[in-house]
């Protein structure tokens, strides 16, 4: 098998991931991770099923859901007095990490400084790596 890049013999075991495996070891009870042990509500699994059935089942454009784009630029407008345009300022991801090592893949050049301020979630410090 080809050995890995060599950025990555940088990188280490996910601290919250290693904190995981030593609680399920122990028989704790996991806060740091978005694990819940409940059921979604009704209307939201019904809303999913709804979706299925109606063949929402396909891929998204690249930048998300008109839709969902649109909605985001009038919460952002309303609650933060932010005026953005959903079709070129709004961007959807799967997720805070996916955002911003998408944000740091677009805006930072190899060679450039990146300040990341303490304490801060985990894995700032492996985007700024594979960014700059």
């Amino acid at each position: 098998m080809k050995p890995l890049s060599e950025i990555t013999t940088k990188f280490t075991e996910s601290v919250i991931r290693e904190m995981t495996r030593i609680s399920n070891a122990r028989g704790g009870i996991n806060l740091a991770q978005g694990f819940p042990d409940f059921d979604p509500p009704a209307a939201i699994r019904q809303a999913a099923i709804d979706a299925i059935q109606q063949g929402w089942n396909q891929y998204a454009i690249t930048f998300g859901e008109a839709d969902l784009r649109e909605a985001i630029a009038a919460k952002a407008l309303e609650y933060n007095q932010i005026e953005c345009n959903p079709h070129t300022d709004v961007t959807v991801t799967c997720g805070a990490t996916e955002a911003m090592i998408a944000t740091l893949k677009a805006l930072v050049n190899p060679g450039d400084e990146i300040i990341i301020f303490e304490p801060f979630y985990e894995n700032y410090g492996p985007d700024a790596i594979l960014s700059g």
